[in-house]
């Protein structure tokens, strides 16, 4: 097929380059000059194992070309998938969908043909149903049909999640040709046995906003229970593994620490209450405001826990902070519970010095006041206090007794429970978790 995806962050240029992966043409379209470029000579502007291959080897191949023009975009297919971004509205909950109505607007007044356009942006509940209406309004004697295609993209996994997803999920309006269309994109996968789930609109938008909101409440239950086991003197991991067993409950997303951020969860979460309350059932989404209450008392908690292990006050103490990036395999740090700790830390007038083997440059453009070093040794040197905030595999498996000769105190907070506390203790560490 020959198709187009509008809009070439995170989410668009995974999709475009597997896309091509699937053996489709794709032209992907960028409106960001910079970015535009990188991309254009197969450089990826943000952290994805083994993307930049994949984006390389379509490029050379031909199959993926990317372009700034909507015009070309409107000239080149019939099928067009929209991945931009909608990120949380500043000062509110809800979602700020001005991206998604732009790319609308931008490209139905130029289709000369009919058009299919698939969704892959997370949005609120009818915003399929009000695009429709407004791709009627800009349509010049032809028929354009929207449908929702939700992803369920893991950074780190990305390309893993979009060449063999566990589902794909097309909510098509039922006189329209969407499914058919989907059906013929995602031919290979489906045939490898992948579900394959037709919805309505609606239900396909829900369905990533309600994965979501279950994910962030799995994360924030085991985080409350976390709070009750430090008041009992219970292990949180041992109870995580023990209900984890339970096929009705999972393992998955039931490892207790400093909560979630990134770029998905909290705005996501947000958004659906805003939406729930805009429908007049906000009391139906109002233990989210608890999920997200939870989550953010985490990081409280660790500044605290971290005042405490330095005698009560961060004056004059040098803090190291191992993790910037939201979660490991990853250098995204919006909303990054890691650089969020470090900030409130300096605050209250320590030093802080930050490590991560990925997020640094976008660590420094959001906290450019921090301290960075270009190693975990580096951030270490004469610590007070090491504060382990993302859970990357570098760190894990980090030598105590070595980096023990680095720092003025053998004080360490695991901060994801990703370390092996006898080791550490073993080698003369305080450790706290």
């Amino acid at each position: 097929m020959r198709m187009v995806v509008l809009g070439l962050g995170y989410l668009g240029a995974t999709h475009a380059a597997c896309m091509a992966e699937l053996g489709h043409d794709v032209l992907g379209i960028e409106v960001v000059p910079e970015k535009r470029a990188q991309l254009a000579v197969g450089e990826v502007p943000f952290y994805e194992p083994g993307l930049p291959e994949l984006l390389n080897r379509h490029i050379d191949s031909g199959r993926l070309k990317v372009s700034g023009s909507y015009q070309e975009a409107a000239d080149f297919a019939d099928v067009f998938f929209i991945a931009v971004g909608t990120p949380q509205k500043k000062g509110e909950y809800s979602a700020d969908l001005q991206y998604v109505d732009a790319a609308i607007d931008e490209l139905v007044p130029l289709l000369t043909r009919d058009a299919v356009i698939l969704g892959k942006s997370t949005v609120p509940v009818g915003t399929a149903q009000r695009l429709s209406e407004r791709a009627d309004e800009l349509a010049k004697d032809i028929d354009v049909e929207i449908a929702w295609n939700p992803e369920f993209l893991r950074e780190g996994f990305a390309i893993e999640d979009t060449l063999h997803p566990d589902r794909v999920v097309v909510g098509a309006f039922p006189t329209g040709k969407a499914e058919s269309i989907a059906r013929e994109a995602y031919a290979t996968i489906i045939d490898s046995g992948t579900p394959f789930i037709v919805t309505d609109p609606p239900t396909a938008e829900m369905v990533k906003t309600s994965a979501n909101a279950f994910l962030a409440t799995k994360i924030s239950f085991i985080n409350a229970i976390a709070e009750v086991c430090d008041a009992a003197g219970a292990d949180v991991t041992a109870i995580a593994d023990a209900i984890g067993y339970d096929a009705r409950i999972g393992r998955k997303f039931l490892n207790a620490g400093l909560g979630f951020g990134g770029g998905c969860l909290p705005k996501d979460i947000r958004a659906f209450m805003a939406r729930a309350g805009e429908l007049g059932a906000a009391e139906a989404l109002s233990f989210l405001r608890e999920v997200d209450n939870v989550n953010m008392r985490r990081r409280t908690r660790m500044v605290e826990l971290a005042r405490e292990v330095c005698g009560g006050s961060f004056l004059a103490k040098r803090i190291a902070i191992l993790g910037a990036a939201f979660k490991p395999e990853s250098d995204d740090v919006r909303d990054s519970p890691a650089l969020n700790v470090a900030g409130q830390i300096q605050l209250q007038g320590a030093s802080v010095t930050v490590y991560d083997p990925k997020a640094m440059e976008n660590a420094r453009a959001l906290f450019p006041t921090l301290d960075y070093a270009g190693s975990a040794t580096g951030a270490c040197e004469q610590a007070d206090v090491v504060l382990v905030l993302t859970e990357w595999q570098e760190f894990r498996v980090l030598s105590p007794n070595e980096l023990g000769t680095h720092v003025r105190n053998r004080n360490v907070v695991d901060g994801r429970l990703c370390l092996d506390s006898a080791r550490w203790i073993d080698a003369g560490w305080s450790y706290w978790s």
